[in-house]
């Protein structure tokens, strides 16, 4: 029998559809013949004892999270997510830069340094790649310090707020869609398919509007009814950053697949696994069986 440590914190426990998923994640373990164990940043001590390591708590170079999934590495323990994936995919600079290198389809993107902020810069930026553009900090999650802007003192205005926190910004041809694909990857293969609706009030999955936070709604979609390209364009982005666990997020426009953002430690909480009710065997059967994540079943 081997051993899952599942690492959380409180803030994932807060959520009851977290909470559900992942009882739901260590009864498929247990149902295995496997033991599973929640592991809380206080007994990060037990990592080593571990024969595989699942973190389900947000994941960030900064914070402990890193530090568990350093743990596993050097342990020789298999994790998801690896540190390597971390690292990629907390830093959109790092993130995009690794798909252009693999040939991925991103939208027109540019990386703007605290010295190129300038009218003349920003002109150019905006006949290069049209209006509106989409500015983002490097460090964001969950669309937070990612604005669309339609002239250049909206541009600088923001962008000059966002360089305080980074010596980067990036800069993005904006591509208009009413929803998201959001592909899940599991070492190199499909792991579900659903869309996002983006709300009408805003063009991003989550934001605050007069101070209320609205969501996107998501919508599990059969492997079958998924357009094809979309598929293959998110196991390339996946495989540009590791074999991991990822959530690729795509928007479709005029026939054409883009990659938006490539996420570590996605969410399974949301309905994403409706028509894949196989989603934690095939995660369970990776990190403690070593076997490939195929999409079977």
């Amino acid at each position: 029998m081997s051993r899952l440590g599942i690492f959380v914190d409180r803030k994932t426990l807060s959520n009851a559809e977290q909470l559900n998923a992942l009882i739901r994640c260590r009864d498929v373990a247990e149902g295995l013949g496997h033991s599973a164990e929640f592991i809380f940043p206080v007994d990060i001590h037990k990592i080593p004892d571990m024969d595989a390591l699942f973190i389900r708590a947000r994941t960030d170079p900064m914070n402990i999270t890193y530090v568990a999934s350093r743990m596993a590495e050097l342990s020789g323990i298999p994790v998801i997510d690896d540190p390597r994936s971390i690292r990629i995919c907390s830093d959109k600079v790092n993130m995009y830069s690794h798909m252009m290198a693999a040939g991925v389809k991103i939208p027109k993107t540019a990386f703007l340094s605290r010295n190129e902020i300038s009218h003349e810069k920003v002109n150019q930026l905006f006949g290069e790649m049209g209006t509106p553009l989409v500015l983002k900090e490097p460090s964001t999650s969950f669309s937070l310090r990612v604005e669309k802007v339609d002239s250049a003192q909206e541009f600088l205005k923001v962008a000059r707020r966002f360089i305080r926190m980074s010596d980067w910004i990036v800069v993005q041809q904006f591509v208009e869609s009413m929803y998201d694909w959001r592909i899940g990857v599991l070492d190199g293969s499909l792991l579900y398919a659903c869309k996002y609706t983006i709300p009408s009030v805003t063009f991003k999955i989550q934001a605050s509007v007069n101070g209320h936070v609205v969501y996107c709604g998501v919508e599990s979609v059969p492997e079958d009814r998924v357009p094809p390209e979309v598929i293959q364009l998110g196991i390339q982005a996946a495989a540009a950053v590791g074999r991991g666990l990822y959530g690729i997020d795509i928007k479709k426009n005029n026939g054409e697949a883009y990659v938006i953002e490539v996420n570590d430690n996605p969410s399974l909480e949301s309905g994403e696994d409706d028509y894949y009710p196989h989603i934690y065997d095939r995660i369970v059967r990776c990190l403690l069986e070593g076997q490939p994540a195929s999409s079977s079943g």
